[in-house]
């Protein structure tokens, strides 16, 4: 198991099982969310040690050493890897319409999904699509002005997070970016208001808002689910609009105007949110009117969003598919066309009346939705089914068992993914390589 010191922000990573591991890099880029920190420290003797580890990357690399299922299997028994590829082909061989939904991978393993897809006529949605549509939606209705994690750190003098804490997806998105000691430039510490935070918070999440100095965020109380009407009383505000009550979904009308002014003077501002907490009908039209006040903002002073990730590889995999087939996923390839559509390709759409369903989950052990249809799963050696697929093919962890390449959470950086252990499990690529050779 891994266990954290607080003191020190160190993570002890104590092997499982044992296993040969080449020299480990001094340091690492780790995947389990994305920041994609790349300053975790790795020692190479046992047991490992971990510096800078978050809870997200405890989990991730005590999950990536458990126990687990190395051993294919059909039909719920063990088999081999070559006869669970050739079942594999054969299932996807005999369908006409297969869903190739979870794509939890990276960018080599997401380019060959899209082959197999296009050799399958499947349908590609991720896991977490249905946050990343709502921000899709926004962007392809009437755009956006977003900034990079880089430039948050540089730049940044006002943070106010919508509907999120930020830490409880992105861990150390305070230490790294908000409360640096390094920035290229002269600046003041980031004020912090939270906006709406869900009410299940930790209230220590919340205190990583509190600045090194003491000074303390600004908390706007509020159910997650009034955003649209909050939002668009901010934009109304910020149009001159008169607004003729005292507060909207329990939120006073002054403090709203106190958000607006600071937004109004600061020098940097910058607007984050998380559109996988948006749960309600239309919450893309809350994106929108976020983005909206951006732009409005903009005419004064600067200002510039940033839209948080879910993870599980979901921006290199829009990303890839964007660059591959000119739409992200929710997208279908069919006789050497592509089709988009972000209702129709759902993934909870499509397992009404796919014939065919391959989930993957490279990353987390994530299980797939229940599918009347055969069902292959490739992915994290540590799935325990409740009901074995038809076929499940465990492949290796990229950035532990092999190396890849991955898309931070503002599209702007690649990072290198690196080996870390030996093992027999080939990664996602091989496997489907395999299995499109066998569609020839």
């Amino acid at each position: 198991m891994i266990q954290t010191a607080s003191t020190d922000n160190v993570a002890e990573l104590h092997l499982m099982k044992s296993s040969t591991i080449p020299t480990l890099p001094i340091t690492h880029c780790c995947p389990a969310c994305g920041l994609l920190c790349d300053d975790l420290v790795l020692t190479a003797t046992l047991p490992m040690n971990i510096k800078n580890a978050c809870a997200k990357s405890v989990s991730f690399y005590n999950n990536a050493w458990q126990e687990n299922l190395s051993v294919p299997l059909l039909a719920g028994k063990a088999s081999d890897l070559n006869t669970t590829i050739q079942a594999a082909a054969d299932i996807l061989r005999a369908s006409n319409q297969p869903l190739f939904s979870g794509l939890g991978t990276e960018v080599q393993g997401m380019r060959a999904m899209i082959g197999l897809a296009k050799k399958t006529n499947a349908t590609l949605d991720h896991m977490h699509s249905e946050g990343t549509v709502r921000n899709t939606l926004a962007m392809q209705n009437s755009g956006w002005q977003t900034t990079t994690l880089t430039e948050i750190k540089n730049r940044a003098d006002i943070i106010l997070a919508i509907g999120t804490d930020i830490v409880t997806s992105h861990p150390r998105f305070f230490e790294k970016l908000v409360w640096n000691a390094s920035s290229l430039f002269d600046k003041p510490s980031p004020e912090i208001i939270y906006l709406a935070a869900p009410k299940n918070t930790p209230e220590d999440n919340l205190k990583a808002g509190i600045s090194p100095t003491g000074k303390m965020p600004t908390i706007i109380t509020a159910d997650t689910s009034k955003l649209p009407e909050i939002i668009s009383t901010l934009n109304a505000l910020m149009n001159g609009k008169k607004i003729t009550v005292d507060q909207v979904a329990g939120v006073a009308i002054a403090t709203l105007l106190e958000v607006l002014d600071k937004l109004k003077t600061a020098k940097y501002a910058v607007i984050t949110w998380s559109a996988s907490n948006f749960q309600y009908t239309h919450a893309e039209l809350t994106v929108q009117s976020i983005t909206h006040l951006i732009a409005k903002l903009n005419e004064s002073t600067r200002v510039a969003g940033l839209p948080l990730n879910s993870g599980d590889g979901d921006s290199t995999v829009n990303n890839v598919s964007t660059w591959l087939s000119g739409y992200p996923t929710r997208s279908r390839h069919f006789e050497g066309q592509t089709a988009y559509d972000a209702y129709y390709f759902s993934s909870t759409q499509q397992l009404k009346k796919c014939d065919a369903l391959l989930w993957v989950s490279t990353f987390n052990a994530h299980l797939p939705p229940h599918c009347d249809a055969p069902t292959i799963v490739i992915g994290h050696a540590n799935m325990q089914f409740d009901k074995a697929p038809d076929v499940f093919i465990p492949v290796g962890i990229p950035g532990v068992d092999h190396a890849g390449s991955i898309f931070r959470m503002d599209s702007s950086v690649a990072m290198p993914l690196k080996k870390l252990r030996e093992n027999q499990l080939p990664s996602l690529s091989e496997v489907i390589h395999q299995i499109e050779a066998l569609l020839t």
